[in-house]
């Protein structure tokens, strides 16, 4: 089956309910007038439907032809759209980075109980849907194993409870016990972490959960701050890394002005074409070294214009680099 677009999906829906709804069936010109569409749509939407597998029948009486599903046909109660569940399909896609969690279960467990309450006809039908509406997810972590520590995490969010976990720190590779109030668990380019009242620091910290080497909840409550805003907290960071924004400005040369124009970077972002082709992105954010590996992923297509710091530092990475390759 072809790509679909999203009126024919919701035009071809109604359809599938108003010949299920019809037990003596359905005039040509009565379709075309509730589907506001031209008879000959109506003919190519039938087409379609008796491919998919749907018993559609047409009867002549008074010399008009009328169409109907077949008596034993049963559409079944679908609390959901087509859209609904082509879009829960889309999630579970979306969700593959996480598969074995139960965010991703859940999402899969939820899907096979709506198809389950389709029956043949109609679960055939938006599986060919969903053919046309693929995610193919790009570098994320493994958390398959993180099972149990992913389902700890989830219940001491909700019921406010401490953790203790031994946590790896990626810069320095050392491992240390640590106690955290977590306040929320976020997903962020591939990767799950957590945000939290860390006691050693007695700061609100995030903390990769790929990195948590064990963890138990104790039985201490607490509460989340009413001053805490996790939207605030992570709006000016250009990945997970919390500091105080600093504008940056970068020059990026024609063969990278559209591709980097196509993307949202961040909310701040502010896009201007220069001569030659070349763009100008302006936007406030914290994070320097995740910004800094952003812009070196760039190459020579990239030039930091401002702050002066993170421009020495690419400069000084890109020296090593070629200096690698001498």
């Amino acid at each position: 089956m072809p790509a679909m677009r999203g009126d024919q999906l919701a035009r071809q829906w109604r359809l599938i309910q108003r010949l299920a709804r019809s037990r003596y069936g359905v005039g040509l010109d009565a379709l075309a007038d509730d589907l506001e569409c031209h008879r000959r749509t109506v003919y190519r939407d039938l087409d379609a439907l008796m491919l998919a597998g749907f018993p559609v029948l047409s009867e002549k009486r008074d010399g008009k032809v009328f169409y109907r599903f077949l008596e034993h046909f049963k559409l079944g109660d679908v609390p959901f759209t087509p859209d609904e569940i082509l879009s829960l399909a889309f999630g579970e896609d979306l969700l593959r980075t996480l598969e074995g969690t139960v965010f991703h279960d859940s999402i899969r467990s939820a899907l096979e109980k709506i198809r389950a309450s389709l029956g043949p006809e109609l679960t055939e039908y938006l599986a060919r849907l969903g053919e046309s509406f693929r995610v193919l997810p790009g570098p994320h972590g493994d958390y398959a194993a993180l099972r149990d520590t992913i389902r700890t995490l989830n219940e001491a969010v909700l019921g406010r409870r401490t953790v203790r976990m031994r946590y790896r720190t990626g810069s320095t590779g050392r491992e240390r016990a640590r106690e955290l109030d977590p306040y929320r668990v976020w997903y962020r380019n591939g990767a799950l972490y957590v945000v939290g009242h860390d006691h050693d620091s007695g700061e609100v910290r995030t903390f990769a959960v790929g990195r948590i080497r064990s963890i138990e909840a104790t039985g201490r409550r607490f509460s989340v701050p009413a001053s805490f805003d996790f939207d605030a907290y992570v709006s000016s960071a250009f990945g997970v890394i919390h500091e105080p924004p600093v504008r940056v400005r970068i020059r990026f040369d024609a063969r990278w002005a559209d591709w980097v124009a196509e993307r949202t970077w961040h909310a701040t972002q502010k896009l201007e074409r220069k001569a030659g082709g070349a763009l100008e992105l302006t936007m406030d954010v914290g994070g320097a070294a995740e910004v800094r590996s952003w812009v070196l992923s760039f190459g020579a297509g990239a030039l930091v214009l401002e702050p002066s710091a993170l421009r020495d530092d690419v400069k000084r990475e890109l020296e090593k680099a070629a200096a690698r390759y001498a």
